[in-house]
């Protein structure tokens, strides 16, 4: 009765030599660097933070004022459908910082020398305090662009400036930082995503 057994190969014994690829010690696999990335993430989240100042100018131009007739004791009360503008400004706001989030990650990606987990936080700290400063900014912008110049008779109808009514609004900046980010490092496949080539 024949043996099924595998035959196992010894060095030495005649048998097949096995190629010394195998036997290769790998490169050991790239460590996160922080202390030479800490200060240009620092800079880089001031940097990102100041894209506050012109997101919240410019969504004090595109979003729409809610229209309001004045009644007794100052009451004013929106006209039909223009409640609606309420949600359209924070829709607006949104859509900006989506959208300053996914460029900056692009841009943050660029910085070859400066990939990975340190810059990543920086930026994504940075696009929440771009997103904070904006709300506060962009109020005060909208504010002084919709000011009512003269004191306002009872049933006229005036613009009230766009408002953020919801902090909500600050995670679409920081997510789209991240999310552009983080599938260009997916997509990009190195152990050390191509500092190397810096």
């Amino acid at each position: 009765m024949a043996d099924s057994s595998p035959v196992q190969a010894r060095p030495g014994a005649g048998g097949p030599e096995l190629p010394a690829v195998l036997f290769a010690r790998r490169p050991p696999r790239p460590r996160v660097v922080v202390k030479a990335d800490l200060l240009p993430a620092v800079s880089l989240l001031s940097l990102i933070g100041i894209l506050g100042i012109p997101l919240g100018w410019l969504w004090s131009r595109l979003a729409p004022p809610e229209r309001v007739r004045v009644f007794d004791a100052g009451q004013l009360v929106p006209l039909q459908l223009e409640s609606w503008h309420r949600f359209d400004a924070l829709a607006v706001y949104a859509l900006l910082g989506l959208a300053t989030g996914l460029i900056t990650g692009v841009a943050v990606w660029m910085l070859r020398e400066r990939r990975g987990p340190v810059v990543l936080i920086a930026a994504v700290l940075g696009g929440l305090l771009a997103a904070w400063l904006g709300t506060q900014i962009g109020v005060a912008f909208a504010n002084g662009h919709y000011a009512v110049t003269s004191t306002p008779a009872v049933g006229d109808v005036i613009s009230r400036a766009p408002r953020i009514e919801s902090m909500w609004v600050l995670v679409a900046q920081p997510l789209g930082t991240a999310l552009a980010y983080g599938l260009l490092a997916g997509w990009n496949g190195r152990e050390d995503l191509g500092r190397r080539l810096g």
